[in-house]
This record gives C-alpha cells, structure tokens and sequence, in this order.
C-alpha cells in the first residue's frame, strides 16, 4: 500500500489475476471504507494502453498512481489494476486504474485479462470513463472500438439491476466542436451496441436501459496543460457528491454496502476468473449474508464479553437481579442496535434474516441466566412465603385463612416479579415455573398442615393422657364397687372437654366434615385407649396391688396407725377383711368394664376364692368355675348358682383370666400368709411378756411364809429405809435397762441383752449421782445439798422412764 501526498493506493489485483486481500483490506481500514455505509462511489478508467489514463487520474482524483515516462518510450506503466482514495472528494471515491487495453506486452490474442478486468469494472463501479483519442471518433477500426465491443458484450454477462455511467472522455481535442463529435460518438456506441450478441430477452433492449452515457472532451495534455487543467478542475466538480439523486452514481440499487466491498469484490473476481455468468442480484444477496453473519458473529462475541452482561450473569447466581429484565433487555437492544446500523445497508431480507438469527443465538444464550433468574425468585418467593406462612400461624389466624392469604400475595409478588424478568426480546413463558412455584407452595401448605394436625392431635391427646391416666390409676388402686362408673364417668367428662376444643381448633383448617369426623372419632378412640393401656397397665400390677391393700388393712387400724399386737386383736378377722379388699382389688382389675354392663365376675371370684374356695367345700358345684381361659363362657354345672351362669365379658375387655386370677390368688396366699404367721407370733410372744407376775398361789405362800420378816421390819423402821432406798435403785434400774421391753422377745434373748448393758448402766447411773452431789455441795448450803441432790435423784429417775414411755 502506498502512501503519499495525502493519497492512499494499493494493488488491487496484479498483472497475473491475483487478488490482494490483505492490502485490500488494509487499505479499507486506512481510508476507513466501513463506516461509510452506502455513501461511497467506485470510479474506474479503462482504454488502451499509454492512453493517459493514469495522469487523467492523478489530476483529476488528485491520486499518486504512476504515469508513464514519454521519454523512455510508450510502454505499459499499469499492471492489473490499482485502487486509490480520491483526495478531497466527499462522499468517500474510490478510484481504480485498470491495465490498459490493446498492449504489446499480453499480445494481439490475449485479450482475456481485458475482458475480465472491463466485467471487473463494470461490476464494481458506478461509473466507468473510457480513455480515447479524439482522432478515433469515426473511424471503422479506430482502437476504441474493440475496447467498447468488449464492454458491451461483458454486459451481456451481468445482470445488474441499475445503471452504470460510461463517460466517455476524449483527449487531445481538436478544433471540431464536441456539439459536432458527440453525435457521431454516440452513432459509433449504438452501432458497437446493435452488433453485439444479446440473450434473447434483450435482443430489442435499447442502450439506455443499461448505461447513461455522458460525453466530454479534454484539451492536449501536453500541447494545452492549463487548459487541460482547467477542463480537468471543471469535470472534478462533478464528482462531488456523486451518489445524489440525479448525480454520476445517482443509481444506488443494488450498492454493497461499503463494510462489505473487499469481500464482495473478492468474490466477484473470483466468479470472473472461473468465467461464470456473474448474477449481480444473487451476488449482493451472497455478500450481504456472509457480512451480515460476520457483523452477526461479532456482535455476538461483544455481547458475551460484555462486563455488564457478565456481572448480571455473575450476580442473578447468587440472588435474584432488580430489573434483571429492563437491564438485560438494553443490552440486547445496544447489541441488535449495533447489528442493524453495520447492516443496515445491506439487503434487507438477509439482514433481517440474520438478525433474527442473531437475536435467537443471543436469546439462547441468556436463557440459561433468565431461567436462574426465575429459579431464584421462585426459591426466594418460597422461602418468604414461609417465613410469612409461619408468622401469620404464630400470630393466631386460622391455618386455612393463613394459607390462602399467603398464596395469593406471594403468587401476586411472584408474578410481578417475573414481569420484572422479563426480556422484552423473547416470549418466554414462565408458567412452568410458576406452577413449580404452586406445587411447591402447596407442598409446604400440606406438611405444616400435616405436622398442625398432628400438633394438635398431639396436644389433645396429651391433654386427655394427663387427664386420664392419673385418675384411672388412682381410681383402679382404691378398686370398689363404683370404680368402673367412676372410670367411666370420668372418660365421657374428659373426652367431651377434649373434643369440644379439639373440634375448635379443626375449625380453622377448613377441612371437610368426613375427615373431620374421622379425626374426631380417632381422638375418642385414644381417649378409650388411654384408659385401656392404664388397666392393662394396673392389671399387670395387680399382684403388688393386692399385696400392698392386704398389708395396709392388715397393718394398719382404720385410723391409719400401725398395729400393736398386744394380744387383744382379732387376727383372723382381720385377716378376713383384707383378703376380701384384696378380691375385690382382683375382680375390679379382672376385666376392662367401659360399657355400663354388667358381669359376675365378683361373684364367681368370691364364692371360686373366698375362704378357700368354700362353696366348693360345700358341693355347690362338681368342677372348678376358674377352670378357664375367657370370662365369656357359658358353665352350668349341678346345683350352680344362676350368677355363675354366664359371665358375659368378651376376650377383647378380658385384663386377667379366670385361671390367672386362681394362680395370683394361690401366690398372693402363700405370699401374704407369712405376715398373718408373724402376727400371731407376735402377739403369742407379747401375751408371754405382759403376764411377768408370779401366780396367785405364790403370792398367798409368799404373804404366809414371810409374816415373820414382814413383823421385823415394822418393828425396825431403819429396815423400811434400807428396802425403799434399795428399791428406787431397782427402779432406776428398770427403767435404765427397759427390762420389760427386753423380754418381749423372750427370756433367753432377755437375758443375753441384759448381761452385756447391766454394768455400764450401773457405772453411769452412779456417775451422774456423784456430779450431781457435787455441784450441789459447792452452790448451797448442806441441808440444801441433801434435799436438791434427792430431787436432782428422783428427777434423773424419772426422766428415762418417761423417755422410754415416749418410745
């Protein structure tokens, strides 16, 4: 490419037919081609060789392409063809130079890079201008006319939908007026035209409707120079502003636009080279689609490089965009906006064609961010919807009003939202998301609605557990004839309380009535299963129970304090009435009774196991009643009592069985019967030790043998001292070693207990006398001390006596 003189040029295709792409577009870069869109014009010049047509250029253009030395004789100065820039010109001209025609140097047959090269021009060009000398107009064999036979019949070859100008200039004019050269020109042209072969739908074509033919006629370059000058300067002017209306190029149908000239130009030597008809319409078509899917691409490429595109993408990751789709939206719009002014000019259907291919790619491209876009809002919405669905719940409103509540509004926000993400480039549909959204939210609606039931079925049956449970087992542990309508009383009261609010709190959930009352029947039904599990519960205990009633009434007086078996109780009616409290404790548990029915267990029970099975004894019946595994079968034996005809409790309600009652009433006997034997020896051994009095016969001999001594000592009173003294040491004595208590257990156990404590009782009685005695002697006088220290005595004998009283 060569530059200088503010001129740009460059070899556009050489002498052997090779196309210069990258000076080519090198040079559209340099003289900034591609922004001129439709407003540029292409200017050639042919005609024969060392005609001057390159110093008409240089002059006329203001170009810099090379001209010929006439000093060195006529030979060929241009090779293929040259493009320049030319200077000063508005809008954007282009200039080519083609080799020139009828050159020894190709020979008189190698007229094939002239044809090519006239097709060239006529093709790219909006005006051709044909360089001849004066003196050939009107001449039969003047050297133009192979050059416009030649023009003519490669136009048979185009199918141009406009018309190129061929102007036709004249040098070196004579002094014959142009007013009398232009006629025979044009008569000479239309002769050139009317012999030329044309396809038949041409044949009656006039030669207007493919060319506008302008005259002009320059002076002597080298006889007249200003004068050339001056004619030149005068034609210059007409190049301004070429492509208007009416203008040299006023024909804009069927321009490439100029973004797209190299490869246009590219292609249509090619198509030249190849000698192949060159379709002008099917070619604009083939250069607009392969530009407009070059621009298409890089708009592309800029739009996925784009640093707002790339930090929405980045972001709408995360968390959902604000205005993702109005933002979006306008950098697809800056991108399909870009497309359409580079494209603008090219045809309209490719263009359009692309474009909407462009637009689809970017679409496809963006639709993997939208779709992110509205998963995070439907993820958001939802996880708002159910802070929103807990909070309403917490805040008392009823869970069917809370539900519908919250779905409208965050399905309302979801929609608007969406409406947000929307590009205004696509008709993407977000329903499927949206009933995404819907499937998940009623989702969520039914498990708190399930884990809300389930809460309340909970708290309910809680509350009917804690208000059940404890009572049935106190009622069942103090078992007596009104327990079971006790139980049974309770059960209705607590039930219906726990189905009136539990009815309420159903209320709020809208539910329908079958599963309502299906709800409600299984709460009733926990209730009875609560008090079922509680006797089930009891009646595995029932053995401990029994045990434990025996031991209270047996051990204990109806005032609640322990007995002491001194020997006035009545043991074996005692016994009697616990084991009979203990029967009844077995016959209450023996069988669930929640239905006001009655049975005769009790009886069967009492006359099977009280004292000891005594209606046995008596012949009452030939087999054992308890022989049996249910209490709903049917027995009738000789002389049986009509209760014990049937007994009328079904398996289902049975806790005990008869013959398990008959086995725990065995066991409860031999566990209980230890207590009774420990009673009686206890109270055997407590008659023994209450009766430590010598017999009345013994007395009697005592009072007799002992009269003399009894004489003595009234006769000596020193004596009477003596034993009273001696007798309140005893007494002390006594009362120190509780020898009463000692031979409760018996005389030999006495004894042995009385050995090891006799001596150390005595020590420490005679051990507080003296500090007594002591502390009196140094705080009172003497006959003081005497009467302190014998009431200090009688108060230190006193004392345990009480104590042990106490005990």
């Amino acid at each position: 490419m060569d530059k200088s003189d503010g001129c740009c040029s460059t070899h556009l295709i050489d002498g052997d037919g090779v196309f210069n792409v990258a000076g080519v577009e090198n040079f559209i870069k340099e003289v900034k081609l591609a922004e001129c869109g439709l407003s540029y014009a292409i200017v050639s010049i042919m005609g024969p060789q060392s005609s001057g047509k390159s110093t008409l250029l240089n002059h006329l253009f203001g170009t810099n392409f090379r001209e010929m030395d006439a000093y060195k004789g006529r030979s060929q100065t241009t090779k293929g063809i040259w493009m320049a820039r030319c200077v000063g010109i508005e809008p954007c001209t282009l200039v080519m130079d083609l080799e020139g025609t009828d050159g020894r140097e190709r020979g008189e047959d190698d007229t094939t890079f002239e044809k090519q090269s006239a097709l060239f021009a006529l093709a790219v060009s909006d005006i051709v201008l044909i360089n001849m000398w004066c003196h050939d107009i009107g001449r039969e064999q003047a050297a133009n006319k192979p050059l416009l036979k030649t023009v003519f019949q490669v136009m048979m070859r185009l199918f141009s939908p406009r018309k190129t100008t061929l102007m036709f200039v004249i040098r070196d004019k004579t002094r014959t007026p142009l007013e009398n050269l232009e006629p025979v020109l044009r008569e000479d042209i239309q002769k050139i035209w009317d012999s030329v072969p044309k396809p038949q739908a041409h044949e009656e074509t006039p030669l207007g409707e493919f060319f506008n033919v302008e005259v002009v006629a320059l002076s002597s370059y080298e006889e007249k120079e200003e004068q050339f000058k001056e004619q030149v300067a005068s034609l210059r002017q007409r190049f301004f502003h070429s492509i208007a209306p009416g203008g040299l190029a006023g024909d804009r149908r069927g321009v490439v636009p100029a973004s797209g000239f190299s490869f246009s130009a590219q292609h249509m030597w090619e198509v030249i080279k190849e000698n192949r008809d060159l379709d002008l319409p099917a070619h604009k078509v083939m250069v607009a689609t392969v530009r407009c899917e070059e621009i298409a691409h890089e708009k592309y490429d800029s739009f996925t490089a784009n640093e707002e595109w790339c930090q929405l993408k980045e972001a709408v990751q995360s968390h959902p965009v604000g205005g993702f789709g109005k933002k979006l939206s306008t950098i697809l719009n800056t991108c399909l906006s870009e497309y359409d002014a580079e494209a603008t000019f090219f045809d309209e259907g490719v263009r359009s064609t692309k474009r909407k291919q462009l637009e689809e790619k970017l679409l496809q491209f963006v639709q993997p961010a939208y779709q992110s876009m509205l998963g995070r809002i439907r993820s958001d919405t939802l996880e708002r919807f159910k802070e929103a669905f807990d909070k309403e719940l917490k805040g008392g409103i009823g869970f069917a009003m809370a539900a519908h509540e919250c779905t409208v509004s965050f399905m309302s926000q979801f929609d608007e939202e969406c409406t947000d993400a929307v590009i205004d480039q696509a008709k993407w549909d977000s329903s499927r998301v949206r009933d995404k959204l819907k499937r998940d939210v009623d989702a969520h609606i039914a498990e708190i609605r399930t884990a809300k039931l389930a809460e309340v079925t909970t708290l309910y049956e809680t509350k009917l557990n804690d208000a059940l449970a404890g009572p049935v087992e106190g009622l069942l542990d103090g078992a007596a004839d009104d327990t079971w309508p006790a139980i049974r009383k309770l059960l209705q009261r607590e039930t219906d309380t726990a189905l009136s609010g539990f009815s309420a709190a159903l209320s709020g959930f809208e539910m329908d009535e079958q599963t309502r009352e299906n709800m409600v029947l299984r709460l009733k039904d926990y209730a009875r299963g609560v008090v079922e599990a509680k006797a089930k519960e009891e009646a595995g205990r029932v053995l401990i129970r029994m045990k434990d009633r025996f031991s209270m009434l047996f051990s204990y007086d109806s005032d609640s304090m322990p007995r002491v078996w001194i020997g006035k109780e009545n043991i074996r009616a005692i016994t009697k009435t616990a084991r009979s409290a203990s029967l009844k404790l077995l016959s209450v548990m023996a069988a669930i009774r929640l239905e006001d029915e009655r049975d005769s267990i009790e009886n069967t029970l009492t006359v099977a196991l009280s004292d000891g099975g005594a209606s046995t004894k008596k012949g009452i019946a030939s087999l054992d009643p308890l022989a049996s595994s249910t209490w709903n079968e049917p027995r009738v034996y000789w002389k049986q009592p009509p209760y014990l005809h049937k007994l009328g409790v079904s398996a289902s309600k049975t806790l005990i069985t008869p013959i398990q009652c008959k086995s725990l009433w065995k066991q409860f006997n031999t566990e209980t019967e230890y207590i009774v034997t420990q009673a009686i020896a206890v109270q055997e051994a407590s008659r023994r030790n209450n009766n430590w009095l010598p017999p009345p016969w013994a007395v009697v001999a005592l009072l007799i043998l002992g009269f003399n001594e009894f004489m003595t000592l009234l006769r000596n009173p020193l004596y009477l001292g003596v034993i009273f003294v001696a007798f309140l040491l005893v007494k002390a004595l006594w009362v120190q070693l509780d020898i009463s208590g000692e031979f409760r257990n018996g005389a030999l156990p006495g004894l042995l207990s009385l050995s090891t404590k006799f001596l150390p009782t005595v020590t420490n009685l005679l051990r507080r006398l003296a500090e007594a005695g002591q502390r009196k002697a140094n705080n009172e006088p003497q006959h003081n001390t005497t009467s302190a220290s014998s009431e200090e005595n009688r108060g230190e004998y006193s004392s345990p006596s009480m104590h042990d009283r106490m005990k």
